[in-house]
């Protein structure tokens, strides 16, 4: 498993029950994530991290609501409900989470004027988090996704493992979706198509 890494997609608080912006069942999905992660030897997180008012927010934008959507600079925009403000207890890991091997973390989402789903790039689809020169400078060139939410994070950070040459898949057991206005259907089939394994 040498040129394999596992990558753990915002396992926090915010996204499981009880959270802020909860995935239904998100906490299911942790004991095959545990699971996975004392499989492979190299194992990275990422973590939404906002700073509070951040732009992605619908509390920074007065009449919007939460799934409101709005143009940016960079696009279209989400807004959310205030998720994973920095130092906040829905930032933190689930505390059932066995994150602790984890050789990196990649915290994104904390620019205050740019949202970011993918581990690879910020939502301007030009800003790098960094992830693809590690994982190429460490030879690893086949990456394994699991985590929250399926046709978000985890689906915007495969397709994007693979525009930048890696091998990707995606273990669905080990994901959970939002399914906003059918984005579960429309992101399987452009990770299909892109190429993206989903098992």
């Amino acid at each position: 498993m040498t040129k394999d890494a596992l990558i753990v997609i915002d396992v926090q608080n915010d996204f499981c029950p009880g959270g802020a912006l909860a995935v239904d069942a998100g906490d299911e999905i942790l004991p095959i994530v545990n699971k996975l992660i004392l499989r492979f030897d190299r194992v990275i997180l990422t973590q939404d991290w906002h700073p509070a008012q951040h732009s992605s927010f619908a509390s920074s934008h007065p009449g919007r609501a939460p799934f409101d959507t709005i143009a940016m600079p960079y696009g279209e925009q989400t807004l959310w409900p205030d998720h994973c403000v920095q130092g906040s207890v829905g930032a933190e890991f689930h505390p059932d989470l066995h994150w602790t091997k984890a050789q990196l973390v990649i915290r994104k989402g904390f620019r205050p004027h740019i949202d970011s789903y993918s581990a690879f790039f910020e939502n301007d689809r030009r800003t790098p988090t960094g992830l693809a020169g590690y994982l190429r400078e460490r030879g690893i060139t086949h990456v394994t996704f699991v985590g929250l939410a399926t046709d978000f994070c985890v689906a915007y950070s495969a397709l994007d493992a693979v525009s930048q040459g890696f091998t990707a898949e995606v273990l669905m057991d080990a994901c959970r979706g939002i399914d906003l206005a059918g984005s579960m259907k429309i992101m399987t089939d452009r990770m299909l198509k892109a190429g993206v394994t989903l098992i």
